[in-house]
Protein backbone atom coordinates (compact mmCIF):
# COMPACT_ATOMS: atom_id res chain seq x y z
CA UNK A 1 0.00 0.00 0.00
CA UNK A 2 1.39 3.39 -0.92
CA UNK A 3 2.58 5.65 1.88
CA UNK A 4 -0.02 8.15 2.98
CA UNK A 5 1.20 11.70 2.44
CA UNK A 6 -1.50 13.90 3.95
CA UNK A 7 -2.48 14.17 7.57
CA UNK A 8 -6.07 13.02 7.13
CA UNK A 9 -4.91 9.69 5.79
CA UNK A 10 -3.54 8.49 9.10
CA UNK A 11 -7.03 7.28 9.88
CA UNK A 12 -6.63 4.66 7.14
CA UNK A 13 -8.90 4.14 4.19
CA UNK A 14 -11.57 2.08 5.92
CA UNK A 15 -11.67 4.29 8.99
CA UNK A 16 -11.88 7.45 6.93
CA UNK A 17 -14.80 6.15 4.94
CA UNK A 18 -16.48 4.87 8.06
CA UNK A 19 -16.32 8.38 9.49
CA UNK A 20 -17.95 9.61 6.31
CA UNK A 21 -20.76 7.12 6.72
CA UNK A 22 -21.39 8.03 10.35
CA UNK A 23 -21.31 11.76 9.68
CA UNK A 24 -23.17 11.84 6.42
CA UNK A 25 -26.35 13.87 6.17
CA UNK A 26 -27.02 12.76 2.60
CA UNK A 27 -30.66 11.76 2.21
CA UNK A 28 -32.45 10.48 -0.87
CA UNK A 29 -34.13 13.23 -2.82
CA UNK A 30 -37.73 13.05 -3.92
CA UNK A 31 -37.20 15.56 -6.73
CA UNK A 32 -38.09 14.80 -10.31
CA UNK A 33 -35.81 12.49 -12.23
CA UNK A 34 -36.49 9.38 -10.20
CA UNK A 35 -37.56 8.68 -6.64
CA UNK A 36 -35.45 6.81 -4.12
CA UNK A 37 -38.46 5.79 -1.99
CA UNK A 38 -38.05 2.16 -3.12
CA UNK A 39 -34.98 -0.02 -3.54
CA UNK A 40 -32.71 1.36 -6.25
CA UNK A 41 -29.50 -0.01 -7.76
CA UNK A 42 -27.17 2.32 -9.64
CA UNK A 43 -23.92 1.46 -11.39
CA UNK A 44 -20.58 3.23 -11.16
CA UNK A 45 -17.80 2.57 -13.69
CA UNK A 46 -14.44 4.09 -12.78
CA UNK A 47 -10.82 3.99 -13.85
CA UNK A 48 -8.47 1.81 -11.82
CA UNK A 49 -5.63 3.98 -10.50
CA UNK A 50 -3.98 1.16 -8.59
CA UNK A 51 -0.71 -0.58 -9.33
CA UNK A 52 -2.06 -4.01 -8.37
CA UNK A 53 -4.63 -5.84 -6.24
CA UNK A 54 -3.34 -4.31 -3.01
CA UNK A 55 -4.43 -0.78 -3.93
CA UNK A 56 -7.00 -1.37 -6.65
CA UNK A 57 -9.56 1.40 -7.02
CA UNK A 58 -12.19 -1.33 -6.79
CA UNK A 59 -11.39 -1.52 -3.08
CA UNK A 60 -11.65 2.25 -2.62
CA UNK A 61 -14.96 2.61 -4.44
CA UNK A 62 -16.45 -0.47 -2.78
CA UNK A 63 -15.69 1.06 0.62
CA UNK A 64 -17.43 4.27 -0.45
CA UNK A 65 -20.40 2.33 -1.86
CA UNK A 66 -20.73 0.23 1.30
CA UNK A 67 -20.52 3.26 3.58
CA UNK A 68 -23.11 5.05 1.46
CA UNK A 69 -25.43 2.02 1.54
CA UNK A 70 -25.14 1.94 5.32
CA UNK A 71 -26.41 5.53 5.46
CA UNK A 72 -28.89 5.03 2.59
CA UNK A 73 -30.06 1.39 2.81
CA UNK A 74 -32.52 1.68 -0.07
CA UNK A 75 -29.76 2.53 -2.58
CA UNK A 76 -27.15 0.02 -3.74
CA UNK A 77 -24.15 1.13 -5.78
CA UNK A 78 -22.69 -1.53 -8.06
CA UNK A 79 -18.99 -0.82 -8.63
CA UNK A 80 -16.88 -1.77 -11.64
CA UNK A 81 -13.34 -0.48 -12.12
CA UNK A 82 -11.49 -0.93 -15.39
CA UNK A 83 -7.80 -0.71 -16.22
CA UNK A 84 -6.87 2.57 -17.90
CA UNK A 85 -5.70 0.76 -21.02
CA UNK A 86 -9.15 -0.78 -21.54
CA UNK A 87 -11.42 1.90 -20.10
CA UNK A 88 -12.17 3.87 -23.25
CA UNK A 89 -12.94 0.88 -25.46
CA UNK A 90 -15.06 -0.92 -22.88
CA UNK A 91 -17.11 2.17 -22.09
CA UNK A 92 -17.59 2.82 -25.80
CA UNK A 93 -19.00 -0.69 -26.14
CA UNK A 94 -21.35 -0.01 -23.22
CA UNK A 95 -22.56 3.17 -24.92
CA UNK A 96 -23.10 1.42 -28.25
CA UNK A 97 -25.06 -1.36 -26.54
CA UNK A 98 -27.02 1.19 -24.48
CA UNK A 99 -25.79 -0.52 -21.31
CA UNK A 100 -23.87 2.42 -19.93
CA UNK A 101 -23.51 3.11 -16.21
CA UNK A 102 -25.27 5.78 -14.17
CA UNK A 103 -21.92 7.31 -13.16
CA UNK A 104 -18.69 7.28 -15.14
CA UNK A 105 -15.31 8.41 -13.79
CA UNK A 106 -12.04 8.81 -15.64
CA UNK A 107 -12.93 9.70 -19.24
CA UNK A 108 -13.78 12.92 -21.03
CA UNK A 109 -17.41 13.95 -20.91
CA UNK A 110 -18.15 16.20 -23.90
CA UNK A 111 -19.01 13.32 -26.21
CA UNK A 112 -21.81 12.23 -23.86
CA UNK A 113 -23.20 15.75 -23.86
CA UNK A 114 -23.19 15.63 -27.64
CA UNK A 115 -24.97 12.27 -27.48
CA UNK A 116 -27.65 13.80 -25.26
CA UNK A 117 -27.20 11.36 -22.36
CA UNK A 118 -25.26 13.47 -19.82
CA UNK A 119 -26.88 15.16 -16.83
CA UNK A 120 -25.97 18.72 -15.99
CA UNK A 121 -23.70 18.83 -12.96
CA UNK A 122 -26.30 20.92 -11.13
CA UNK A 123 -28.83 18.10 -11.57
CA UNK A 124 -26.71 15.53 -9.74
CA UNK A 125 -24.65 17.45 -7.17
CA UNK A 126 -25.79 19.68 -4.34
CA UNK A 127 -25.20 23.40 -4.91
CA UNK A 128 -22.89 23.67 -1.90
CA UNK A 129 -20.79 20.73 -3.09
CA UNK A 130 -20.69 22.11 -6.62
CA UNK A 131 -19.50 25.51 -5.41
CA UNK A 132 -16.70 23.74 -3.50
CA UNK A 133 -15.16 22.38 -6.72
CA UNK A 134 -11.89 24.02 -7.77
CA UNK A 135 -13.17 26.81 -10.08
CA UNK A 136 -10.53 26.36 -12.81
CA UNK A 137 -11.37 22.69 -13.22
CA UNK A 138 -15.10 23.30 -12.82
CA UNK A 139 -14.94 25.81 -15.67
CA UNK A 140 -13.16 23.24 -17.80
CA UNK A 141 -16.08 20.88 -17.19
CA UNK A 142 -18.45 23.16 -19.09
CA UNK A 143 -19.90 22.67 -22.54
CA UNK A 144 -21.40 25.84 -24.02
CA UNK A 145 -21.41 27.49 -20.61
CA UNK A 146 -23.09 24.63 -18.72
CA UNK A 147 -21.13 22.32 -16.43
CA UNK A 148 -21.49 18.61 -17.14
CA UNK A 149 -18.10 17.20 -16.18
CA UNK A 150 -17.44 17.22 -12.44
CA UNK A 151 -13.73 17.04 -11.52
CA UNK A 152 -12.97 14.08 -9.26
CA UNK A 153 -9.20 14.27 -8.90
CA UNK A 154 -6.54 16.67 -10.13
CA UNK A 155 -2.80 17.01 -10.58
CA UNK A 156 -0.19 19.48 -11.76
CA UNK A 157 3.31 19.23 -13.15
CA UNK A 158 6.76 20.39 -12.03
CA UNK A 159 10.36 19.41 -12.78
CA UNK A 160 12.20 16.91 -10.59
CA UNK A 161 16.00 16.88 -10.53
CA UNK A 162 18.62 14.59 -9.00
CA UNK A 163 20.84 16.63 -6.67
CA UNK A 164 23.60 14.02 -6.52
CA UNK A 165 23.94 13.91 -10.31
CA UNK A 166 23.92 17.71 -10.41
CA UNK A 167 26.79 17.81 -7.92
CA UNK A 168 28.79 15.26 -9.89
CA UNK A 169 28.21 17.29 -13.06
CA UNK A 170 29.29 20.54 -11.39
CA UNK A 171 25.83 22.14 -11.51
CA UNK A 172 25.06 24.45 -8.58
CA UNK A 173 21.35 25.13 -9.15
CA UNK A 174 18.48 23.82 -11.31
CA UNK A 175 17.85 25.43 -14.70
CA UNK A 176 15.16 28.03 -15.32
CA UNK A 177 15.55 28.45 -19.10
CA UNK A 178 15.83 26.11 -22.08
CA UNK A 179 19.45 27.06 -22.73
CA UNK A 180 20.36 26.27 -19.14
CA UNK A 181 18.42 23.01 -19.24
CA UNK A 182 20.23 21.86 -22.37
CA UNK A 183 23.63 22.74 -20.93
CA UNK A 184 22.86 21.02 -17.64
CA UNK A 185 21.43 17.91 -19.30
CA UNK A 186 24.51 17.57 -21.50
CA UNK A 187 26.76 18.03 -18.47
CA UNK A 188 24.96 15.26 -16.58
CA UNK A 189 25.18 12.93 -19.57
CA UNK A 190 28.85 13.63 -20.25
CA UNK A 191 30.15 13.68 -16.67
CA UNK A 192 28.05 10.95 -15.05
CA UNK A 193 27.08 8.66 -17.91
CA UNK A 194 23.42 9.01 -16.93
CA UNK A 195 20.56 10.42 -18.99
CA UNK A 196 20.52 14.21 -18.68
CA UNK A 197 16.81 14.86 -19.25
CA UNK A 198 14.02 12.28 -19.48
CA UNK A 199 11.75 13.16 -22.41
CA UNK A 200 8.76 10.76 -22.57
CA UNK A 201 7.09 11.33 -25.93
CA UNK A 202 5.68 7.83 -26.32
CA UNK A 203 1.95 7.20 -26.52
CA UNK A 204 1.29 7.00 -22.77
CA UNK A 205 1.23 10.74 -22.07
CA UNK A 206 2.87 12.61 -24.94
CA UNK A 207 0.14 15.23 -24.64
CA UNK A 208 1.28 16.36 -21.17
CA UNK A 209 4.97 16.48 -22.01
CA UNK A 210 4.30 18.35 -25.26
CA UNK A 211 1.99 20.88 -23.64
CA UNK A 212 4.58 21.66 -20.96
CA UNK A 213 7.11 22.52 -23.64
CA UNK A 214 4.56 24.43 -25.74
CA UNK A 215 3.68 26.60 -22.74
CA UNK A 216 7.36 27.39 -22.26
CA UNK A 217 7.45 29.03 -25.68
CA UNK A 218 4.14 30.89 -25.56
CA UNK A 219 2.26 28.14 -27.39
CA UNK A 220 -0.40 25.61 -26.44
CA UNK A 221 -2.94 23.20 -27.83
CA UNK A 222 -5.45 25.98 -28.50
CA UNK A 223 -5.34 29.70 -29.20
CA UNK A 224 -6.97 32.48 -27.19
CA UNK A 225 -10.34 31.80 -28.81
CA UNK A 226 -10.26 28.12 -27.86
CA UNK A 227 -9.61 26.85 -31.39
CA UNK A 228 -6.98 24.18 -31.96
CA UNK A 229 -3.56 25.69 -32.74
CA UNK A 230 -1.36 22.62 -32.60
CA UNK A 231 0.72 23.70 -35.62
CA UNK A 232 1.30 27.26 -34.40
CA UNK A 233 4.67 28.86 -35.10
CA UNK A 234 5.53 28.67 -31.39
CA UNK A 235 4.78 24.95 -31.23
CA UNK A 236 6.79 24.19 -34.35
CA UNK A 237 9.74 26.11 -32.90
CA UNK A 238 9.34 24.17 -29.65
CA UNK A 239 9.70 20.83 -31.38
CA UNK A 240 12.65 22.11 -33.36
CA UNK A 241 14.30 22.86 -30.01
CA UNK A 242 13.39 19.40 -28.66
CA UNK A 243 14.79 17.84 -31.81
CA UNK A 244 18.09 19.58 -31.14
CA UNK A 245 17.97 18.60 -27.47
CA UNK A 246 17.63 14.93 -28.37
CA UNK A 247 20.31 15.07 -31.08
CA UNK A 248 22.77 16.64 -28.65
CA UNK A 249 22.72 13.53 -26.47
CA UNK A 250 21.02 15.35 -23.60
CA UNK A 251 18.02 12.96 -23.52
CA UNK A 252 17.49 9.21 -23.67
CA UNK A 253 17.72 7.67 -27.16
CA UNK A 254 14.56 7.81 -29.30
CA UNK A 255 12.19 9.76 -26.99
CA UNK A 256 9.23 8.97 -29.28
CA UNK A 257 9.25 5.37 -28.02
CA UNK A 258 9.69 6.13 -24.32
CA UNK A 259 6.74 6.32 -21.94
CA UNK A 260 6.39 8.27 -18.73
CA UNK A 261 6.03 5.19 -16.50
CA UNK A 262 9.37 3.73 -17.59
CA UNK A 263 11.29 7.01 -17.36
CA UNK A 264 9.84 7.82 -13.95
CA UNK A 265 11.14 4.47 -12.74
CA UNK A 266 14.57 5.27 -14.18
CA UNK A 267 14.58 8.65 -12.42
CA UNK A 268 13.66 6.91 -9.16
CA UNK A 269 16.60 4.55 -9.67
CA UNK A 270 18.96 7.52 -9.97
CA UNK A 271 19.56 7.12 -13.70
CA UNK A 272 18.12 10.43 -14.98
CA UNK A 273 19.17 13.95 -14.05
CA UNK A 274 15.89 15.80 -14.72
CA UNK A 275 12.32 14.89 -15.63
CA UNK A 276 8.90 16.51 -15.56
CA UNK A 277 6.51 14.87 -13.13
CA UNK A 278 3.48 15.03 -10.87
CA UNK A 279 2.98 14.13 -7.18
CA UNK A 280 2.54 10.52 -8.33
CA UNK A 281 6.30 10.34 -8.92
CA UNK A 282 7.02 10.79 -5.21
CA UNK A 283 5.90 7.31 -4.03
CA UNK A 284 7.79 5.74 -6.94
CA UNK A 285 10.94 7.45 -5.68
CA UNK A 286 10.20 6.34 -2.12
CA UNK A 287 9.60 2.74 -3.14
CA UNK A 288 12.84 2.56 -5.14
CA UNK A 289 14.78 3.62 -2.05
CA UNK A 290 17.66 5.15 -4.01
CA UNK A 291 16.89 8.84 -3.55
CA UNK A 292 16.07 10.18 -0.11
CA UNK A 293 13.84 13.25 0.18
CA UNK A 294 16.99 15.36 0.41
CA UNK A 295 18.43 13.79 -2.72
CA UNK A 296 16.07 15.35 -5.22
CA UNK A 297 14.42 18.70 -5.77
CA UNK A 298 11.15 19.86 -7.33
CA UNK A 299 11.05 23.20 -9.16
CA UNK A 300 9.01 25.05 -11.76
CA UNK A 301 9.34 23.69 -15.29
CA UNK A 302 11.90 25.74 -17.26
CA UNK A 303 10.61 27.76 -20.20
CA UNK A 304 12.45 29.32 -23.11
CA UNK A 305 13.32 32.50 -21.22
CA UNK A 306 12.22 31.66 -17.68
CA UNK A 307 10.21 29.23 -15.56
CA UNK A 308 6.59 28.55 -16.45
CA UNK A 309 4.05 30.78 -14.76
CA UNK A 310 1.30 28.36 -15.81
CA UNK A 311 2.03 24.65 -15.79
CA UNK A 312 -0.07 21.74 -17.01
CA UNK A 313 -3.02 20.87 -14.81
CA UNK A 314 -4.91 17.63 -15.26
CA UNK A 315 -8.30 16.56 -13.96
CA UNK A 316 -10.20 13.31 -14.27
CA UNK A 317 -13.93 13.90 -14.42
CA UNK A 318 -17.15 12.31 -13.24
CA UNK A 319 -20.15 12.47 -15.54
CA UNK A 320 -23.63 11.22 -14.67
CA UNK A 321 -25.50 9.54 -17.51
CA UNK A 322 -29.26 9.70 -17.86
CA UNK A 323 -30.88 6.26 -17.69
CA UNK A 324 -34.33 7.70 -17.12
CA UNK A 325 -35.14 7.05 -13.48
CA UNK A 326 -32.04 7.14 -11.27
CA UNK A 327 -31.20 10.83 -10.97
CA UNK A 328 -32.21 11.20 -7.32
CA UNK A 329 -30.16 8.16 -6.29
CA UNK A 330 -27.18 9.34 -8.33
CA UNK A 331 -27.36 12.76 -6.69
CA UNK A 332 -27.48 11.24 -3.20
CA UNK A 333 -24.40 9.16 -3.93
CA UNK A 334 -22.38 11.96 -5.50
CA UNK A 335 -23.23 14.35 -2.65
CA UNK A 336 -21.84 11.66 -0.35
CA UNK A 337 -18.78 10.83 -2.45
CA UNK A 338 -17.60 14.44 -2.74
CA UNK A 339 -17.02 14.85 1.00
CA UNK A 340 -13.54 15.93 2.06
CA UNK A 341 -12.98 12.57 3.76
CA UNK A 342 -13.59 10.65 0.55
CA UNK A 343 -11.61 13.10 -1.56
CA UNK A 344 -8.58 12.93 0.74
CA UNK A 345 -8.74 9.16 1.09
CA UNK A 346 -8.63 8.77 -2.69
CA UNK A 347 -5.88 11.29 -3.33
CA UNK A 348 -3.70 10.09 -0.48
CA UNK A 349 -4.00 6.55 -1.82
CA UNK A 350 -2.98 7.48 -5.36
CA UNK A 351 -0.80 10.54 -4.70
CA UNK A 352 -3.04 12.94 -6.57
CA UNK A 353 -4.67 16.23 -5.61
CA UNK A 354 -8.30 16.83 -4.62
CA UNK A 355 -10.91 18.45 -6.82
CA UNK A 356 -12.63 20.30 -3.97
CA UNK A 357 -11.32 23.58 -2.60
CA UNK A 358 -11.70 22.58 1.04
CA UNK A 359 -9.85 19.27 0.64
CA UNK A 360 -7.13 20.99 -1.38
CA UNK A 361 -6.65 23.59 1.34
CA UNK A 362 -6.21 20.86 3.95
CA UNK A 363 -3.50 19.27 1.81
CA UNK A 364 -1.62 22.49 1.05
CA UNK A 365 0.23 22.40 4.37
CA UNK A 366 2.04 19.20 3.40
CA UNK A 367 5.46 20.26 2.05
CA UNK A 368 5.54 17.43 -0.48
CA UNK A 369 2.31 18.63 -2.04
CA UNK A 370 2.44 22.38 -1.42
CA UNK A 371 4.11 23.36 -4.70
CA UNK A 372 1.80 21.18 -6.76
CA UNK A 373 -1.26 22.56 -4.96
CA UNK A 374 -0.08 26.13 -5.58
CA UNK A 375 0.27 25.37 -9.29
CA UNK A 376 -3.42 24.45 -9.57
CA UNK A 377 -4.47 28.08 -9.24
CA UNK A 378 -2.87 29.08 -12.55
CA UNK A 379 -2.80 25.75 -14.38
CA UNK A 380 -3.42 25.29 -18.10
CA UNK A 381 -5.81 22.43 -18.83
CA UNK A 382 -6.51 20.20 -21.79
CA UNK A 383 -9.41 21.31 -24.04
CA UNK A 384 -11.50 18.43 -22.76
CA UNK A 385 -14.81 20.30 -23.15
CA UNK A 386 -14.52 19.94 -26.91
CA UNK A 387 -16.48 16.96 -28.20
CA UNK A 388 -13.63 15.81 -30.45
CA UNK A 389 -10.93 16.04 -27.78
CA UNK A 390 -10.69 12.25 -27.36
CA UNK A 391 -9.96 11.91 -31.09
CA UNK A 392 -7.41 14.73 -31.04
CA UNK A 393 -5.80 13.28 -27.92
CA UNK A 394 -5.30 9.94 -29.64
CA UNK A 395 -3.69 11.65 -32.64
CA UNK A 396 -1.29 13.54 -30.38
CA UNK A 397 -0.34 10.44 -28.42
CA UNK A 398 0.34 8.38 -31.53
CA UNK A 399 2.01 10.97 -33.75
CA UNK A 400 3.60 13.89 -31.96
CA UNK A 401 6.70 12.06 -30.79
CA UNK A 402 7.71 11.45 -34.40
CA UNK A 403 8.42 15.18 -34.68
CA UNK A 404 11.69 14.45 -32.88
CA UNK A 405 13.08 12.52 -35.85
CA UNK A 406 10.88 13.89 -38.65
CA UNK A 407 9.89 17.35 -39.80
CA UNK A 408 8.16 19.09 -36.85
CA UNK A 409 6.10 21.29 -39.16
CA UNK A 410 4.75 18.34 -41.14
CA UNK A 411 3.94 16.30 -38.05
CA UNK A 412 2.12 19.15 -36.30
CA UNK A 413 0.31 20.03 -39.53
CA UNK A 414 -1.01 16.47 -39.73
CA UNK A 415 -2.27 16.55 -36.15
CA UNK A 416 -3.86 19.96 -36.73
CA UNK A 417 -5.67 18.58 -39.77
CA UNK A 418 -7.03 15.73 -37.64
CA UNK A 419 -8.13 18.22 -35.00
CA UNK A 420 -10.03 20.45 -37.42
CA UNK A 421 -11.38 17.79 -39.79
CA UNK A 422 -14.85 17.86 -38.29
CA UNK A 423 -15.10 21.63 -37.84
Amino acid sequence: MKQRLAAAAVLGLSATLALTACGSSSKPSSSSGGSTSGAVAIKLVAADYGTGPANSSQTYWQHVADAFHQANPNITVQVQTIDWNDLSSKVQTMIQNKQYPDILEGLTYAQYVQDGIAYKASDVLDAAALSNINPIFAKAGEVNGTEYGIPWTTSSRAMFYNKKLFTRAGISSPPTTWDQLKADAKAVAQKTGKTGFGLPLGSEEAQAESLLWFLGNGGGLTDASGKYAINSAQNIATYQYLQGLAKSGATEPDPATKNRTDLWQQFAQGDIGMINGSPALIPIIQKAGVLQSSGYGVVAVPGKTGPLTSTVGVADYVVALDKGDHRAAVKSFLDFAYSDQNQLAFDNEYDLLPATTSATNSMSGNPQFAGFVKNLGTATLYPSSQADWSTVLTAIQKQIGTAITGDPRNVLDQIQQSATAGQ
